[in-house]
């Protein structure tokens, strides 16, 4: 039985995608955390840090990443000059949440962009529309509640507007425990595999899962990532969880980078790879770009675009290699682009 799908949702997936259905995008959709980055390379306040400096920051990245990249992801607060800078062959997704959360807050609660709506993103060149959302099954379920709805509702103004919809969500601990140690590295796999496994309910109507590593990289025994020797999984284990995980997904999904560095993102995929993980392309920021940060904030955005263009391109390069080696096209998850039919 053939998957129905709109005509706008469908284009907006091929624009994104490359001809295999793959997605390679890059994401520099990053405010607040960008801005701190860089106050702090440049030895300033981040109310220093002006709306020329995070533009003219993201538009290099756009104007170099972008002819090795399929789509990329900015924000439409500082992102529209670069996405007019982009290559051709590159789509755009615009986020429309807000950046972080109000740490006053119990939740991670999420909120959307004061002055935008799905119609006005597309009305400034999205193909597609992100959302964010810091979410684990471990929180209280009134919260948990509240979040479902507010995704309920974005799923649906995408729809009215026949555009395609990513949903990001990144795990955290609701107790406040350390989500770079081991004992959360131990939880993490069943948070992301809960996450997809809501998330890909069709009441949400969301198109692609934007989705965390299942594992902590720096707890796989045997992993270049792993400087402290304590384990959580052995490599195997690895392996399993990443199939759990996948097996839960009705909904295509892309591996997002999660800020680590890129010889640790890559090493990632290649364990996806070796578990036999269907898995359609990545989403992929800061570790593409970040060690150009303090190129930036010291010597200025020509240093900048210089370091673009050899490291930059290099890791982007490195990490198509793997995508081109594992990912397999979005509709493979539907049995392949022959059982898609593109209605209305």
């Amino acid at each position: 039985m053939a998957l129905k799908i709109t005509e706008g949702k469908f284009k907006g997936l091929t624009r994104l995608s490359n001809s295999k259905g793959v997605i390679a995008a890059a994401a520099m959709d990053q405010r607040g955390s960008l801005k701190k980055s860089i106050a702090k390379a440049r030895g300033v306040d981040p109310k220093e840090v002006t709306q020329q400096h995070m533009e003219e920051f993201k538009i290099a990245v756009s104007k170099v990443l972008t002819p090795y990249a399929t789509a990329i992801l900015l924000d439409p607060e500082f992102g529209i000059p670069a996405a007019k800078a982009r290559a051709k062959n590159a789509g755009v997704l615009l986020a429309y949440e807000k950046t972080g959360y109000d740490a006053d807050q119990p939740g991670r609660l999420p909120d959307l962009l004061d002055h935008e709506s799905v119609a006005r993103l597309k009305d400034k060149g999205a193909d597609a529309i992100k959302i964010l959302l810091y979410y684990t099954p471990d929180e209280r379920k009134e919260i948990n509640d509240f979040k479902q709805a507010w995704v309920e509702r974005i799923g649906a103004e995408c729809v009215a507007h026949d555009i395609p919809f990513f949903l990001e969500f990144v795990g955290y601990d609701p107790s406040g425990g350390n989500e770079k140690g081991i004992e959360y590295a131990k939880r993490k796999p069943a948070i992301v595999k809960e996450s997809m496994r809501e998330f890909s309910k069709p009441r949400y109507q969301v198109d692609i899962l934007k989705v965390e590593i299942p594992v902590n990289m720096a707890y796989v025994e045997g992993s270049k990532a792993n400087q402290t020797g304590q384990v959580a999984y052995t490599r195997e284990q690895a392996k399993k969880l990443f199939c759990e995980a996948a097996d839960v997904a009705t909904k295509p999904f892309i591996y997002l980078s999660a800020g680590v560095d890129d010889d640790v993102y890559r090493e990632s995929l290649e364990l996806a790879i070796e578990a036999g993980v269907k898995w359609a392309g990545v989403l992929c920021g800061r570790a593409t770009w970040k060690d150009g940060i303090p190129v930036y904030g010291k010597e200025g955005v020509i240093a900048l675009e210089k370091w673009l263009l050899d490291r930059g391109v290099k890791n982007i390069q490195a990490l198509n290699q793997v995508i081109d080696r594992g990912a397999r096209g979005w509709w493979d998850k539907y049995g392949g682009r022959d059982k898609i039919e593109v209605v209305g």
